[in-house]
């Protein structure tokens, strides 16, 4: 059983940056799961943001991040980032970390999720 929680989210003003964290329990994360980030605004269906696969070589976003987010993970951590820059109003949603194992996906075709980690910005 993978556990993720998520961390770092809050209120920023537009244009402004924050990282997201998502710690993982279990010794095969390093080795075993590709990472994901997904987010949820208000009356809206869940969106893929950003994906990493296993090995951390290959990194998959969605088209209105590109340029502005960056995953990451640290295996010796157990942890995946999301470092958000020049952040949008549109950006507001609750943030969630996904885990599977095997093939990076970016659909939502994970196994685990993270509670989700609420990100504001202001205009």
């Amino acid at each position: 059983q993978v556990q993720l929680v998520e961390s770092g989210g809050g209120l920023v003003q537009a244009g402004g940056s924050l990282r997201l964290s998502c710690a993982s329990s279990g010794r095969t994360f390093s080795s075993s799961y590709a990472m994901g980030w997904f987010r949820q605004a208000p009356g809206k269906e869940r969106e893929f943001v950003a994906a990493q696969s296993v090995s951390g070589g290959s990194k998959y976003y969605a088209d209105s991040v590109k340029g502005r987010f960056t995953i990451s993970r640290d295996n010796a951590k157990n942890t995946v980032y999301l470092q958000m820059n020049s952040l949008r109003p549109e950006d507001k949603a609750v943030y969630y970390c996904a885990a599977k194992r095997g093939a990076v996906t970016t659909t939502s075709k994970y196994e685990y999720w993270g509670q989700g980690t609420q990100v504001t910005v202001s205009s």
